[in-house]
């Protein structure tokens, strides 16, 4: 009998995409590790007979403890890991407020290069392991207000990008997947019931990551394909105009040049 896969899971407090994907892999047959910042908030996990481990994934000694837990548990191994938690962060690139963008930045971006750096030996020892980082569609399309984010999310997609180049010759997967962020939901209007449930979502993200190889990138949710179709075919300026018109800057912009025309009457 083949040894049971075992896979971590970042955020995944109660009602989340985490909880749902930690629902998922472990239907599926996995042995779960959920994390998140409190383990009060993974009650109905724990009900459901998955192994949960509190983590503050900005915490590097937190992240050490908790490495050390699972090795202990699996015998110095992990099949998979998925980097889910984070956070958004909504404000006018004028209004930002850098300590709040950087804080952003720790839990966004840092949070998961931590988490690769000290779980790589886990993965190695697994023979096929697999990185999974759950990015957005803000980090390839301009959605306005949420700059910090939107930066954030570009980066864990780089970051995944090149991780995956580099960890090749380990027999190491990395799956990056821009899924459909809220501040980009406006374009599922074309779709009858506008988002994806999370269930729905992890049960396409589980059934690509346990596969022996798995796609680099995975679009997820249908906000997500229609991403990927814009970007793919169309010229950045329908996309600019999109956005803009979505969000009503041209109306904004009427009305600056208004002001600005009784300033000089």
């Amino acid at each position: 009998m083949p040894a049971q896969k075992t896979v971590l899971i970042t955020g995944c407090s109660d009602g989340g995409i985490g909880s749902a994907l930690a629902k998922e892999y472990h239907a599926r047959g996995l042995r779960v590790f959920a994390t998140s910042r409190r383990s009060e908030t993974m009650e109905e996990l724990s009900a459901g007979g998955i192994e949960t481990l509190a983590l503050d994934v900005t915490d590097s000694d937190a992240i050490k403890r908790t490495k050390d837990e699972i090795s202990t548990r699996t015998g110095g191994k992990l099949d998979i890991l998925v980097n889910n938690a984070g956070q958004t962060y909504e404000a006018a690139v004028a209004d930002m407020d850098l300590a709040a963008a950087r804080t952003l930045f720790e839990l966004n971006v840092w949070a998961p290069v931590s988490m690769v750096q000290e779980f790589l030996p886990l993965l190695i020892s697994s023979g096929r392991g697999c990185i999974v980082n759950i990015g957005s569609t803000a980090g390839i399309m301009p959605v306005p207000l949420q700059a910090a984010y939107n930066m954030s999310k570009a980066a864990i997609h780089q970051f995944g990008y090149t991780l995956g180049v580099e960890l090749a010759p380990f027999d190491i997967r990395v799956v990056n997947i821009p899924s459909s962020s809220s501040g980009f939901a406006h374009l599922t209007i074309s779709f009858p019931d506008k988002a994806v449930p999370t269930d729905e979502y992890a049960r396409g993200v589980v059934a690509e990551t346990i596969k022996d190889k798995p796609r680099a990138w995975l679009w997820g949710g249908r906000a997500a394909g229609l991403t990927w179709l814009l970007t793919t075919f169309f010229p950045r300026s329908i996309i600019d105009w999109i956005i803009t018109d979505m969000y009503g800057f041209p109306k904004f912009a009427a009305q600056v040049r208004k002001e600005k025309a009784k300033k000089r009457a």
